[in-house]
């Protein structure tokens, strides 16, 4: 599909400065499911925009929001360089997970508003955004979330003072799980990955696991990581996931 890559909606947030979210849809007039992505730590990047292009072209609204907004004026994208990091991951470790929590909230309130959204939610999420995808589908709109190499669930260091709840509150996952992992993630060792899969087996979720041979970061189609074959491969599983979950 042709696309809509140039809206962008200042979103007001509940005790919070306004967060942008950068829009991408079919430009054919029409209602379609919303997807929530959230960036890594670098903001929306280039290689993000091509990530939300790539699924909005499948037939999706996806909204992109600035995860650092508070912090960082509108429009900033950090570097994939060593200042770049280490801003990101700073700012990680800053922001409480409440605030994460409101942005979610935020994000799906107005993009179910969206006159081009049909209604059904669900959200994608890469490394930190993996996990924000995850926290966001414990809201009972969302039916579907994608989460690739999600950071910090199993340790449980998400936000101010390295201490969330997300392990803990997995009970309370209504939507459709997809996990995608690579093996060679430093980030997620093989332990973390079955914590999470052992509390995803206890609670009953309804979630599909997948591990490639891949490094941190695999999607990005930047840098020394990326991994052409696995990117194709893990949208083929997002599509597949999303028609099934949000049809």
């Amino acid at each position: 599909m042709i696309l809509r890559s140039d809206e962008t909606l200042d979103v007001g947030v509940s005790g919070s400065s306004p967060m942008r979210m950068h829009m991408f849809r079919p430009a054919v007039e029409g209602r379609y499911p919303g997807v929530v992505l959230f960036s890594e730590i670098y903001q929306v990047t280039a290689p993000i925009r091509r990530l939300a292009a790539m699924i909005a072209g499948n037939g999706y609204v996806v909204a992109v929001p600035e995860v650092y907004h508070e912090y960082e004026p509108i429009g900033t994208v950090l570097q994939y360089d060593a200042v770049g990091t280490d801003r990101g991951n700073a700012l990680k470790f800053t922001k409480p997970v409440a605030a994460y929590d409101a942005d979610a909230d935020a994000a799906l309130t107005a993009l179910a508003q969206h006159p081009a959204c049909n209604g059904r939610m669900g959200t994608f999420g890469v490394c930190l955004g993996g996990h924000l995808a995850y926290r966001a589908a414990l809201d009972a709109r969302v039916s579907a979330a994608a989460c690739f190499y999600p950071t910090d669930i199993h340790s449980s260091t998400l936000g101010a003072g390295r201490s969330d709840d997300s392990l803990l509150r997995m009970d309370e996952l209504k939507a459709d799980a997809l996990f995608v992992w690579g093996r060679q993630d430093p980030h997620v060792p093989f332990a973390g990955r079955e914590a999470i899969r052992a509390r995803l087996e206890e609670v009953g979720a309804r979630y599909e696991w997948h591990e490639l041979n891949a490094q941190h970061a695999f999607l990005r189609d930047e840098g020394p990581r990326y991994d052409p074959a696995h990117f194709l491969h893990s949208i083929a599983l997002t599509l597949g996931f999303y028609a099934r979950a949000l049809a």
